[in-house]
């Protein structure tokens, strides 16, 4: 299934060229995360994926949510059929560029954070730098990731969570610190007062990440 996303390109675009693809949260849209583009740096290829189910309020999603059942909080085929067509949204779009010895990095909020742990977890020689934002690693996604440290090496991971976040708990977000810390991943995680969304500080640390 194609995507729809928007873009922005840098002046030259050669087979070296970073890309950064972003996936956003329940509710939104592909307008979100690409709100950020002010600060990431200017020769990378930034693309911001719309999810494909609506929602109300002119909103999109990448899967269904029961916020009454924390035990099915999430639909999980949908999500896994999710996956697949980001992953593929992902090779064509990097194909259409003609990127062969490039960075790959990923940003996903939320929903879009979700997306973003099991792709990187579950094909790590595709990708580098990971944010993962107000999220948390859902298990039922991550049974068959790799594990082997030489594979998953390249991966550096910025995971950051509102301490009052009211729709992911925090302890479901400090989970990916457990995960990333047993498979021997790289990463920062950061704890912000804030809620369900990415404050001041926490903006500045995620571009000072992607800025390294």
């Amino acid at each position: 299934m194609n995507l729809d996303y928007i873009v922005r390109e840098p002046e030259n675009i050669n087979s070296k060229t970073p890309i950064l693809f972003m996936l956003h949260g329940y509710g939104s849209n592909e307008q979100d995360l690409f709100s950020f583009r002010e600060s990431l740096p200017t020769d990378w290829i930034l693309v911001s994926f719309r999810a494909p189910k609506t929602t109300q309020f002119e909103g999109y999603s990448w899967f269904n949510i029961d916020f009454n059942n924390p035990e099915q909080f999430i639909d999980i085929d949908q999500a896994k059929e999710a996956l697949e067509s980001v992953l593929e949204n992902i090779m064509a779009i990097t194909n259409k560029y003609g990127l062969t010895e490039n960075k790959t990095h990923l940003c996903g909020f939320s929903q879009g954070g979700i997306l973003c742990y099991t792709l990187a977890l579950k094909y790590p020689d595709l990708f580098n730098y990971v944010a993962c934002l107000s999220s948390y690693p859902e298990e039922k996604l991550l049974t068959d990731i790799v594990k082997d440290k030489k594979k998953l090496e390249k991966l550096r991971f910025f995971v950051s969570h509102g301490t009052d976040d009211a729709i992911i708990p925090m302890e479901w977000g400090r989970k990916a610190a457990d995960l990333l810390y047993d498979l021997s991943c790289y990463f920062t995680f950061r704890e912000y007062m804030s809620g369900h969304g990415v404050n001041q500080k926490n903006y500045i640390d995620l571009m000072e990440f992607f800025s390294k």
